[in-house]
């Protein structure tokens, strides 16, 4: 009997990596492959923020544009869309 629980418990990891491995796979384009890059991920970042110091950037539903951004210095100081 232990046999058939030990071959069950295998069986049904077995099938649960494979449906992972699938979906996961499936997402990938060709590019990224030869890349190696994970799917899903884009590293580019850009902005307008000086260096140094310190600074809070506040993003919220409220604000006239989703793409709004609010930048609050260590200071007080407010720029962007605030």
């Amino acid at each position: 009997m232990g046999i058939v629980r030990l071959t069950l418990l295998f069986g049904t990891v077995a099938v649960a990596l494979s449906l992972f491995a699938a979906s996961w796979l499936a997402g990938r384009t060709p590019e990224q492959w030869s890349r190696g890059e994970p799917a899903g991920l884009d590293f580019t970042t850009t902005g307008s923020v000086a260096r140094g110091g310190t600074y809070t950037v506040r993003r919220s539903v409220l604000q006239p544009a989703p793409s709004a951004v609010c930048i609050i210095r260590a200071d007080g100081t407010r720029s962007g869309d605030c």
